[in-house]
């Protein structure tokens, strides 16, 4: 029983209101409408993929860690390429989406602190641009500072991607942030009487700088800077992971 020195009866403490979600989360639930409101047969800028085949690869990706290493080592591509086949025509599209949606399961690798923001930011947001700029009306977004300094600090891939590339390359944001991704690679290839072809510079916002590092450069929004023959040297090039 409460006497007069407790004052008045106090109400209920309210429920704090939920931290809003990262911009991990926030590209992953993007990414997801995006591929609802596409449809299982849209075309995606991932070559040969349609909608229903990005979302197999990103859900095999985070729940079949037997298939995961596929992705990057090419010996072991044949079997992943078989589980996500295999996913892709067992699944129903919409509920594949929601997997994708719902995250990793408590056992994934990818359900591990931390790697989230390591391993997807990238990923998310490069297969959000894939469904989006493969639609004939496609504008560039503006991006929250957060993805974009996420971004930023994760673009240091580059410097693998671009590890056989013959040109040395720079990063250049607008606010004239840089970044030196590839230094012309061992036994690059020498202009006329042995001279370099000289450094490329590569201009552009953060977003349109990783689309462009990961082979999206068809229609990704930069410019290239540089000696002629560099320039031509690098865009000729073709690099996969």
């Amino acid at each position: 029983m409460s006497t007069p020195e407790d004052g008045p009866p106090r109400p209920p403490s309210a429920d704090p209101a939920p931290a809003p979600p990262g911009p991990v989360r926030r590209e992953r639930e993007l990414l997801a409408a995006a591929l609802l409101e596409a449809g299982p047969d849209a075309p995606t800028r991932c070559a040969g993929w349609d909608a229903r085949d990005l979302t197999a690869h990103l859900v095999v990706r985070e729940r079949r860690p037997d298939a995961a290493p596929g992705i990057l080592l090419p010996p072991l591509a044949f079997y992943t390429e078989r589980v996500r086949r295999r996913t892709a025509r067992s699944v129903p599209f919409d509920r594949l989406v929601d997997r994708f949606r719902h995250g990793p399961p408590k056992l994934s690798p990818y359900a591990l602190p931390g790697v989230d923001k390591s391993a997807n930011a990238v990923e998310f947001f490069v297969h959000h641009e894939d469904v989006r700029r493969a639609r004939p009306d496609w504008e560039p977004r503006d991006l929250s500072g957060e993805l974009e300094e996420l971004l930023w600090k994760r673009i240091k891939i580059a410097r693998f991607v671009l590890r056989k590339v013959h040109v040395e390359v720079t990063l250049v944001q607008p606010d004239g942030r840089s970044l030196r991704v590839s230094g012309g690679g061992r036994g690059a290839p020498r202009g006329p009487r042995g001279a370099s072809r000289g450094p490329v510079r590569v201009h552009g916002p953060v977003g349109e700088l990783v689309l462009w590092t990961l082979g999206r450069g068809d229609v990704a929004k930069v410019r290239l800077t540089g000696a002629t023959e560099a320039v031509k040297s690098l865009t000729e090039t073709g690099w996969t992971l």
